[in-house]
């Protein structure tokens, strides 16, 4: 009982069981989006849902500039110095907010352009860039004031934003989806994250005053050099990743068919679901930890903490999903949607290599080893494009998760490799 009750008084435990919780409503409010996209969309609309996800993925790390990571190592390492904290917010909203009133403008008016990119001849929504556009600042916006109260070290308020959150694109999707079908789906991804600025907005002001801190007169550019080298680690992930796995799905809509490419999507989905619980953990307490760590032996520790505590839970409920893979399709989504279960074995091997290999990505973030994870990063994207259709080819849409596992083996060994000093 000692034992027990010495590792519930630990910080981790008390963040990783709040972020347990705010992780399963996500999971729960995702079911529950899953469901009604499945039976008023289909495999063919949640494609489409798809393609637009991996857009504004793209498209929220260049409003941002890649400087979410960025922002919370530089206001963490400085969080004692309030006027250097001061500083590092005005310039970077600065910034940021002129970046996304031009990206604006461009949406806006090549909305058509966009449209085609995405979602070819066969449909008409170029009203989803148009809103898109309209409401990317306070998107950009709240993106962050986000990342500013994490980098404050504020871990209970981020995932308290992020149980807000879930409830906003909860009610947004199903209102819109019921009422707009496919273009309902595709605006509730829009929409639900732009609400949320005046939740964080809220939470900021409680931390910085938002109009006595931003001083235009005295606007730090070393800050933005400073973050700089983010944006290229960011730009490869966050911009280049989207755009192959929208190349990819693309492909599998020309080879075997735009259904199989929803059974795809379906299949994301519910990764992403259960991988919410490791990358938040991974964001919110160890990305700070490693920032701080000075030598290779504290840097261990922090890995052998995450192995230890985190990915060994992981394991076990991937191994239980496996076993409930139809129930989950169908409690998920409809019947129409069974052929997903041919794909969990590949999908779920592949996430176990990709989050035992995140924790040493995160640690090339931390430390701003810039050169290293670009490389990392472009030889993963570009292996997944090339394993995936020539696996296509071979086996259908079950290449597409074949080459997941692959190229995330291959991965991991690259890490260990590099990180031998740090794990040994």
């Amino acid at each position: 009982m000692k034992i027990l009750k010495k590792i519930a008084s630990t910080e981790i435990f008390k963040i990783t069981s709040l972020n347990g919780v705010s992780v399963l409503l996500k999971i729960c409010i995702g079911f529950i989006t899953s469901k009604i996209i499945a039976i008023y969309v289909g495999p063919s609309g949640m494609a489409l849902v798809g393609n637009l996800r991996n857009f504004t993925n793209s498209v929220e790390s260049i409003v941002t500039l890649g400087f979410q990571n960025g922002i919370v190592k530089y206001v963490s390492d400085n969080k004692e110095d309030k006027q250097k904290v001061k500083a590092i917010f005005s310039v970077v909203f600065s910034v940021l907010f002129s970046v996304s009133i031009f990206l604006s403008f461009i949406l806006f008016l090549f909305s058509d352009y966009w449209n085609f990119q995405i979602f070819g001849n066969h449909y008409e929504y170029s009203i989803v860039f148009k809103c898109l556009a309209l409401l990317l600042p306070w998107y950009a916006s709240s993106i962050f004031f986000l990342s500013f109260i994490n980098g404050l070290g504020k871990y209970k308020k981020v995932i308290y934003i992020n149980i807000i959150a879930n409830f906003i694109g909860l009610i947004t999707s199903v209102l819109l989806i019921i009422k707009f079908q496919t273009l309902g789906a595709l605006l509730s991804i829009i929409v639900a994250p732009s609400v949320l600025f005046f939740v964080t907005y809220y939470q900021i002001n409680k931390e910085i005053n938002f109009f006595q801190s931003l001083d235009f007169k005295k606007l730090d550019f070393k800050i933005i050099h400073y973050l700089s080298s983010f944006s290229l680690m960011a730009f490869v992930s966050s911009v280049v990743g989207p755009i192959v796995f929208l190349a990819v799905r693309n492909y599998v809509i020309q080879t075997v068919g735009l259904q199989e490419a929803g059974y795809w999507e379906a299949i994301t989905r519910i990764s992403s679901y259960y991988l919410l619980f490791a990358t938040t953990i991974l964001s919110i307490y160890f990305l700070p930890k490693l920032s701080l760590a000075k030598n290779n032996h504290e840097t261990k520790l922090i890995f052998l903490s995450f192995y230890k505590s985190i990915l060994p839970i992981f394991v076990i409920g991937l191994i239980i999903i496996y076993f409930l893979r139809f129930y989950l399709v169908k409690i998920l989504f409809t019947e129409e949607f069974l052929p997903v279960t041919s794909l969990f074995f590949w999908q779920l091997i592949g996430d176990v290599l990709k989050i035992t290999s995140w924790i040493l990505a995160f640690n090339l973030l931390a430390k701003k080893n810039t050169l290293v994870y670009v490389l990392t990063e472009l030889f993963s994207l570009g292996l997944t494009y090339i394993l995936s259709l020539i696996f296509i080819n071979h086996y259908g849409i079950e290449g597409v998760v074949m080459a997941h596992s692959l190229t995330f083996l291959c991965y991991l060994i690259i890490l260990v490799i590099y990180f031998r000093k740090s794990l040994v």
